[in-house]
């Protein structure tokens, strides 16, 4: 293989990727916890903190993806190779999980129509992400061919604005009146935009977050105490659930940006241990799929249990939090680990 047509691999992105699937077990661990305390938000505030930081996942998940599919555009031939190669590795992984939840294990209260629960992305409550990102998937090669444009300092802001807008009224007026996997593809787009966009400028992008390295760590911790308030206050006043779960909001935009921008300067050195990161990074696809699996067996089998419950009502355990998230995590990637050891087996489930 000539040397323009090698792949190229930016370890700090296989970092930036393991520290997103932890937010969204996190994310998701906490959840739990929140809703067995019946929304009592004043008991359990150590819980809706780390809920609250760790909204990033997905937007940072949108933007990885972009910065992984322009950097490594150059080795598909044809809108056709590349379509076949990127959708085989998501697709059939996608369509394999949807089953197992549909009929398995979310059998009740399920989308009465699976082809529609495949679209929809609502096998199980992670899903969604998947029919959102095959939409960027599709169109990547049309953006690729237009990121002459993106590259205008103007245009990008422009869009910023807009995607800001877009992200002000859906969380604060009303939600996007549209087709909910094209919905989140919208409120995404930006993220999706900018990681082509670092992955045409990495060396000014990393001259510039070595520059404001500071400002973007005093942006996340800043960005990062009014997410936790907004989400935190928000349902106190409204009781609306999507205050504090929607991470759709302007906040989260800077947040995203802010953290991102950090944690790449962070990470972006000589690093150590490549081999074990390209492992983790390889394995959190799967470990996405299957770690609501893990989470509600622990759940009902031991995690009520391990709380301590007065008059059915939480009392704060700064402890159970982290415990619960890390047995979680730990399970969910042995698994993962354990199911990549059969051969071609991952093709399969991811």
């Amino acid at each position: 293989m000539s040397e323009e047509k090698q792949k190229l691999y930016n370890p700090v992105v296989d970092i930036l990727r393991i520290i997103a699937i932890l937010a969204v077990l996190l994310v998701h661990t906490t959840t739990r916890t929140i809703e067995a305390s019946s929304f009592a938000l004043a008991k359990i505030p150590w819980t809706v903190f780390l809920n609250q930081i760790s909204r990033f996942a997905v937007p940072l998940f949108f933007m990885i993806s972009g910065f992984v599919l322009e950097l490594n555009y150059h080795l598909h031939e044809s809108y056709l190779t590349y379509l076949k190669k990127r959708l085989s590795r998501i697709l059939i992984p996608y369509v394999f999980w949807s089953s197992l939840y549909y009929f398995f294990i979310h059998y009740k209260g399920r989308n009465p129509n699976f082809i529609s629960s495949l679209l929809q992305g609502d096998a199980s409550y992670q899903l969604y992400f998947i029919p959102a990102l095959l939409i960027f998937y599709i169109l990547f090669p049309l953006i690729h061919d237009f990121c002459a444009l993106l590259l205008n300092k103007w245009i990008l802001i422009t869009f910023g604005i807009v995607q800001i807008l877009l992200l002000y009224y859906d969380y604060n007026i009303h939600s996007l009146s549209i087709y909910f996997p094209a919905r989140i593809a919208l409120l995404n787009f930006y993220f999706f935009l900018l990681g082509i966009v670092l992955a045409r400028n990495q060396e000014r992008f990393k001259d510039f977050i070595k520059k404001w390295k500071f400002i973007l760590l005093l942006g996340a911790i800043i960005s990062g105490a009014y997410i936790f308030l907004e989400g935190f206050n928000g349902y106190l006043k409204t009781h609306n659930y999507l205050t504090l779960y929607s991470q759709w909001r302007p906040s989260v935009f800077f947040y995203t940006i802010f953290l991102g921008g950090f944690l790449y300067w962070l990470f972006d050195r000589k690093l150590k241990f490549i081999g074990a990161i390209k492992k983790l990074s390889h394995l959190s696809f799967f470990v996405f799929f299957v770690h609501v699996i893990i989470l509600e067996f622990l759940w009902y089998s031991i995690g009520v249990k391990l709380l301590q419950i007065t008059n059915g009502k939480i009392i704060e355990q700064v402890w159970f939090d982290p415990l619960y998230f890390s047995i979680v995590t730990i399970i969910s990637f042995t698994i993962a680990y354990l199911i990549h050891k059969i051969p071609y087996l991952n093709k399969l489930t991811g």
